[in-house]
Order: C-alpha cells, then sequence, then structure tokens
C-alpha cells in the first residue's frame, strides 16, 4: 500500500524529462505542483496542459514549478512540449517506478476492458519536500485553478 500521505514528506525521484535529468531534491525551496497524466497528445491531457501553461505567470510569480510526468518516452514529451508551447518540464517515468511511488497506478476501463493506467493526480509539494495537498481522479476543468489556490495558500 502507498505511504504517501499529506503531511508526509513526498516519496523523491529522480528521472529523464524534456531538459535532462531531474529531481525532486533540486527543487528544494521551492513549491512543486507534480501532476500524473496517461499519455501526451490525448484531449484531457493536452487540456491539462494547456490550462496549467495559463496560469503559469501566476505559478512562477509565486515561485511554484510545475512539473508533468507521464509514462510516454523523453522523445514523445518533446514533441508534445513543442507541440503545446508548454513552459514546464515533463518527465518520462517509462518503468512507472515513480507512478507507482505516488500510487497513480491504478484500475482503468475502457469499452468494457479493465486495464491498470495513470490516474490523472496532482500533489502540491512544499519547499521542504512535504506533500501539503492531492488531488484524485482530478477533472480537468477548473483543476489548475483550484491548484493555483492551493499554493497561494501555502
Amino acid at each position: 500500500m502507498s505511504k504517501i500521505a499529506v503531511g508526509k514528506k513526498a516519496p523523491t525521484f529522480t528521472l529523464q524529462g524534456t531538459s535532462g535529468k531531474w529531481s525532486l531534491e533540486q527543487a528544494a525551496g521551492s513549491s512543486v505542483v507534480l501532476y500524473f497524466y496517461p499519455r501526451d497528445n490525448t484531449p484531457g491531457c493536452t487540456q491539462e496542459g494547456q490550462s496549467f501553461t495559463a496560469s503559469f505567470p501566476q505559478f512562477k510569480k509565486l515561485k511554484a514549478l510545475i512539473v508533468g510526468i507521464s509514462p510516454d518516452s523523453v522523445s514523445s514529451h518533446e514533441k508534445f512540449k513543442s507541440k503545446m508551447g508548454f513552459p514546464f518540464e515533463l518527465l518520462s517515468d517509462v518503468d512507472q517506478t515513480v507512478c507507482k511511488r505516488y500510487d497513480v497506478i491504478q484500475e482503468k476501463s475502457m469499452y468494457g476492458k479493465k486495464y491498470l493506467g495513470v490516474e490523472r493526480s496532482t500533489f502540491l509539494i512544499d519547499g521542504e519536500g512535504v506533500l501539503r495537498a492531492e488531488w484524485r481522479k482530478v477533472k480537468v476543468n477548473g483543476h489548475a485553478e483550484a491548484v493555483l489556490a492551493a499554493v497561494k495558500a501555502l
């Protein structure tokens, strides 16, 4: 079972991303909005990234980093980020190690078939590396605004 819990240290990790290696430790002193999404170039994931992009200047003003993670390859992330103009890092978790640490691999269903996949989830981690808020089964509309309000409340 997941050991992740609000008020506890967030699981640390290092992954390859669109700007090279990125680790949670290197974000010390900044808040981190860590959002997990299923796949690059899908409607919901594109809309979620666009929502975070629209609010990016406000997150930046609050010294909050936005980082997206999915099981897609770095190459896929680079194309997606470039195509959409995302101003934040996208990290590749091909073997789903970090997804599992954050307990976002869940049973899903499509066309009556069950499979394991990434459940759209967001985690707010403070500058000390402590998990301050989590959103599971995220619905994209209004989500970036809710996360921004939580960052402002830190």
